[in-house]
């Protein structure tokens, strides 16, 4: 710990809050140097939705480097992207029935952010894009523009311009009607409020502390976009992948964005990031947007192994049935400790356990993680306790990992009798 102490940037921030040093990884645990095993439920933040080195990714991966398959190829063809791009074609789009061109940006998930938005702008010739209270969507500067959190998003960053944000659902209270609210400021000329090339908008905000927009509310969205002729830009860069239990998100809604944006899960825990668009929207001049890792081939080649998990309806139950697990538990740990005036909210394997009172969820991510569990806090002011495990874990780890978040809340409860009666911790 002194070396990165020592040698790394003040910026540097989930090694604050899990002070070790991990050596090895495999499934859903990590190690460290002194040999302590931690179950995760933090998953490289969404991004290692199949575990730590899948056993499937590593043969791939190692049989692929051995026949020197090409690893770096900017945007020209080769056997990994072809394989990739042909099996998700088959396993994913096909059977949704969505007809969607793929186009690989740069390696992380704001870079599919910032294509989209000006692919949007492009097509639309309008330059003004709506976002939502509480979003992220990155930390590039296009992608800064749309996310809402003031802590990433400072005035003397310069990147207001263009946007405007919008009420969430749930925002104002779930009895206000956000998207009549949407639907005026669009409408009305005199609003102050320009007709937007794309709306963008997470299904879960993730990062803002794991808000569900309900179906009706997409719906409502797309409806709109329809009206207005609007882009609907989804991005499920961390809530895509199968986290609710459907590769898409918003698959449960039953609506059809006009673009996708996917990262972190994709790749397998490689970078990899691509845009998913309607195929008229593909008006890109050969080279307009490029990037130096717009073609990272060993992720071609993780991606491909990993949509196997998706060729039948296996993993979405198996999803679905430890999403239960985590519900009941989280249920069972509100209901025993009132005092904390907890609450819950998920769906598929991404729940929120919020805690209203100061400084709570930060202490059970801090108690969780010398029981040997890694969690994070998200929402606005880190008052939510985010759930984010491996899809892959075993029911049994999931147990465990449950049995430990139970007893970190517990050692809340205990410091504050302590500390009532005099004694200390």
């Amino acid at each position: 710990m002194r070396t990165i102490e020592n040698y790394e940037s003040q910026v540097r921030s989930y090694v604050r809050s899990f002070p070790t040093v991990f050596e090895t990884a495999k499934d859903s645990s990590l190690t460290d140097e002194q040999g302590q095993v931690f179950i995760d439920f933090f998953a490289g933040a969404g991004t290692l939705n199949y575990g730590h080195n899948n056993a499937a990714v590593s043969e791939a991966l190692i049989k692929y480097l051995q026949k020197d398959g090409i690893v770096h190829g900017l945007d020209m063809a080769t056997t990994a992207k072809s394989n990739f791009l042909r099996r998700f074609n088959e396993v994913v789009l096909s059977p949704r029935n969505l007809e969607y061109k793929v186009q690989f940006t740069g390696p992380t998930g704001t870079n599919s952010v910032e294509t989209a938005l000006k692919l949007a702008r492009m097509v639309k010739k309008r330059s003004n894009v709506i976002a939502f209270t509480n979003g992220f969507h990155g930390l590039t500067m296009g992608s800064l523009a749309v996310t809402g959190n003031d802590f990433y998003r400072d005035e003397s960053y310069g990147v207001r311009v263009n946007v405007d944000h919008m009420p969430f659902e749930g925002y104002l209270g779930y009895d206000v009607k956000t998207l009549e609210i949407l639907r005026k400021f669009i409408e009305d000329g005199s609003s102050g409020v320009d007709l937007p090339a794309a709306i963008i908008t997470e299904t879960i905000q993730a990062e803002g502390g794991i808000n569900i927009a309900s179906k009706e509310w997409l719906q409502g969205l797309e409806k709109i976009c329809r009206e207005f002729d609007i882009l609907l830009i989804i991005d499920d860069i961390q809530v895509g992948n199968g986290r609710t239990g459907d590769f898409f998100s918003f698959e449960e809604a039953g609506i059809t964005p006009d673009m996708v944006c996917l990262s972190k899960s994709i790749g397998g825990g490689l970078p990899l990031a691509l845009l998913l668009m309607r195929p008229e929207l593909d008006q890109w001049k050969p080279g307009e947007h490029t990037g130096t890792f717009r073609g990272n081939n060993l992720a071609f080649v993780a991606a491909e192994v990993l949509l196997s998990y998706w060729e039948n309806e296996d993993f979405a139950r198996a999803i679905k049935n430890k999403s239960q697990i985590i519900r009941e538990a989280l249920e069972k740990i509100v209901e025993k400790y009132p005092e904390l005036e907890m609450s819950i909210r998920g769906r598929g394997m991404i729940f929120g356990l919020e805690c209203p009172q100061k400084g709570v969820a930060s202490d059970i991510s801090s108690n969780a993680f010398g029981e040997g569990l890694i969690i994070e806090t998200c929402g606005s002011e880190g008052q939510v306790v985010k759930f984010l495990p491996p899809l892959t874990i075993s029911e049994a780890d999931l147990n465990t990992g449950m049995q430990k978040l139970g007893s970190a809340v517990e050692k809340i409860i205990t410091q504050r009798q302590q500390i009532e009666t005099g004694v200390e911790a």
